[in-house]
């Protein structure tokens, strides 16, 4: 394990872990920041991303020691007393645990869904602007088997530090892609035999009678003005049912009734 100590929260070589939040807002050129502990094993276990380097806070370097030793012998581990690296964070570390990932070259989502199995569940999501909502629909993803998540280009990143610490790391698990005009896209899953099922409040079908084929692209869009009217007109919609007079449920909410209502789990 390559134990490196840090002692200046000036350091060049912890220069990716410079003031986070105000980074969050600005970006890293490339990279992301993963934060805590099962977020930390899912970088370096999943291989779907190339983890770059981990600084961890000095009284937390034991419990993370097994996880550590998943990465390469060379993989940098930057150990800092707690003032230091809240001087490095720019905010206090209370978790402790933070490592840079690359982002990589995206793939597109067309060729991301060509590669998903002739039984698969996909989540389309159009509009989703919150990175807590965001976190959660892809934790919602993993725990109830979807196959890929796909985003429009109006969606908030889904590898924003907030969005990955909600996902408890299932953006570093699922796939995900981004696609340009939605038209096209839905034109292109239609192609490759997935069902379209498009959730809203006022959907022509109760999510309980919606049968699904072997493939299935389930759309969600974001709070208030849900999917474009558009969309929602091309694909068959689904609703899913309220107590009378209220028909509003977090999209993230809303996500996992659909998908446990479409995934294997809801066929048990």
């Amino acid at each position: 394990m390559n134990l490196i100590p840090i002692d200046d929260p000036l350091d060049p070589r912890v220069a990716a872990y410079l003031d986070i939040r105000e980074r969050d807002l600005v970006g890293r050129h490339g990279r992301f920041v993963a934060e805590g502990k099962v977020v930390l094993d899912l970088l370096l276990s999943t291989g779907r991303f190339v983890a770059e380097s981990a600084l961890i806070l000095e009284n937390r370097l034991a419990s993370v020691q097994e996880i550590l030793r998943k990465a390469p012998r060379e993989f940098p581990v930057y150990v800092a007393a707690g003032e230091v690296m809240d001087r490095i964070a720019g905010f206090h570390m209370h978790r402790g645990i933070l490592a840079i990932g690359m982002r990589g070259d995206p793939a597109p989502a067309e060729f991301l869904v060509e590669t998903l199995p002739r039984h698969a569940l996909a989540v389309v999501l159009v509009g989703i602007s919150n990175h807590d909502n965001m976190g959660a629909i892809f934790r919602n993803a993993a725990a109830f088997g979807a196959g890929a998540v796909l985003l429009d280009q109006t969606c908030c990143d889904p590898l924003y530090r907030k969005a990955i610490r909600v996902s408890v790391g299932a953006v570093l698990k699922v796939p995900f892609a981004t696609f340009g005009d939605t038209g096209t896209f839905t034109a292109t899953l239609d192609r490759l035999g997935f069902s379209q099922f498009a959730l809203s409040p006022r959907g022509n079908i109760d999510i309980r009678a919606a049968e699904r084929s072997a493939r299935l692209a389930l759309y969600l869009g974001t709070e208030g003005e849900g999917l474009p009217r558009d969309l929602l007109a091309r694909l068959q919609t689904v609703r899913i049912a309220m107590a009378e007079g209220f028909d509003s449920l977090n999209v993230a909410a809303a996500s996992a009734i659909a998908l446990h209502r479409f995934s294997k789990a809801g066929d048990a």
